[in-house]
């Protein structure tokens, strides 16, 4: 098993992923600002600080990795609906000519559904209150969507839902293919089990799957 790279792995999707790779047996790097604070303990996870914006602590959080998990969050906070949002695109244009000079292939990205070519499949009548609520952070993601696929990376853009703190069901629905994309609630246990299970898989390598609950 490739030993993995979580960044923005302190709470939410990040933080069930490290939960459910240790599970799995992969050795975990969990890198965020407040990686102290990660209310895990396991002899195979290591909590590296780090600003997931500078190349140089990406380049230091990379030695040793096999597979990247990239899912950062904003929070609910009102300056991320009506100010600028670059934390996506920043982040990635940082980590990816990291990855190429580590010699790491494998990236696992958590974007949203809505985001890049998925925002079409959005019924027209929750448009515009998609596009007022998270418009901002939505136009970086589909910029840190193009970056990916740009990247010339064994990359997987992950696309979850609505999401819930609900416990993990095993019933995922992956949509993979845009004329069957749509919404729905999922847990972030399932979005996170579904994430650890393509670290050592070519089945979605460049695609965009949407995921849903089942």
């Amino acid at each position: 098993m490739k030993p993995l790279l979580v960044i923005g792995a302190s709470r939410g999707i990040g933080l069930a992923v490290v939960k459910r790779a240790l599970e799995r047996g992969h050795a975990v790097r969990a890198f965020a600002r407040s990686a102290a604070r990660i209310p895990i303990e396991h002899p195979a996870l290591e909590k590296m600080a780090g600003d997931a914006r500078s190349p140089e602590d990406l380049r230091r959080a990379l030695d040793g990795m096999g597979a990247v998990v990239l899912s950062l969050g904003v929070p609910p906070d009102p300056r991320f609906i009506i100010g600028p949002v670059d934390l996506f695109s920043t982040a990635t244009r940082a980590l990816l000519p990291a990855m190429q000079e580590a010699g790491v292939r494998r990236l696992v990205v958590v974007t949203g559904f809505g985001a890049g070519d998925s925002r079409a499949a959005i019924p027209l009548l929750q448009r515009l209150p998609f596009q007022m609520v998270f418009g901002r952070a939505y136009a970086d993601k589909d910029v840190q969507e193009q970056l990916v696929r740009d990247s010339g990376l064994d990359w997987t853009l992950v696309r979850p839902g609505v999401l819930t703190n609900g416990r993990s069901t095993g019933r995922l629905r992956v949509l993979a293919e845009p004329a069957t994309w749509g919404n729905g609630i999922v847990s972030r246990a399932d979005v996170a089990d579904f994430i650890v299970g393509q670290i050592d898989s070519r089945e979605f390598v460049h695609k965009g799957p949407v995921v849903i609950g089942g």
